[in-house]
């Protein structure tokens, strides 16, 4: 059975968040995002929020400078104050093109209605909820970014180790069953190890 955390409706429903499992989904979403106003910004926070398994309050406040400076870029985690490293290879590209015209000491992700701040984590929801409603999803929400990149990042490589260093979480436990790793899963993975 899987297992995801809950997360209440605005009806009080309690609804069980799971990572975007199919890859289809991703190409689907950055369509959607595409017509969206901040088309750019909306593009690039998703991509951020899926390889780096950052958390949306991470992610919000980030500058230009830091990553202008360096595609490893070290931050202090929001929640737990801690330092993290960043590995932003994979998003080089999309990085260069999209801050070329800004400077050092502005947000990555500003607000549409005033480019002066940053986006808010409830701003990512309200992107995040409109995808929801034209996709048709069950369930959409910041963690749901965060979740794609965990469960992704264990399926290619098993290892839960660093995973739990990343998301700064003691527990195997816990984590399997934030990535929404089931039961199954890990049994066909054991399907195919063999040794002798």
């Amino acid at each position: 059975m899987t297992s995801g955390k809950q997360h209440n409706t605005n009806k009080g429903q309690k609804l069980n968040v799971q990572p975007i499992r199919k890859p289809e989904d991703i190409n689907m979403v950055e369509w959607f995002l595409s017509r969206n106003k901040m088309v750019k910004r909306d593009k690039l926070l998703f991509q951020f929020g899926i390889n780096t398994g950052l958390k949306a309050s991470d992610i919000i406040t980030r500058k230009v400078g830091e990553l202008r400076r360096a595609l490893n870029p070290y931050i202090i985690d929001e929640k737990t104050h801690k330092r993290r490293h960043l590995n932003l290879t994979m998003l080089e590209k999309k990085i260069g093109s999209y801050f070329s015209d800004k400077n050092d000491d502005d947000w990555l992700f500003t607000s549409y209605k005033n480019r002066s701040k940053h986006i808010t984590v409830n701003g990512v929801y309200q992107i995040l909820q409109k995808l929801r409603k034209e996709m048709g999803k069950p369930c959409f929400v910041t963690h749901t970014l965060r979740k794609k990149f965990g469960h992704h990042y264990y399926k290619r490589t098993h290892d839960i180790a660093t995973l739990m260093k990343i998301f700064n979480y003691s527990s195997q436990k816990i984590i399997k069953r934030y990535i929404g790793v089931t039961d199954d899963e890990i049994n066909q993975l054991q399907n195919n190890f063999r040794l002798g």
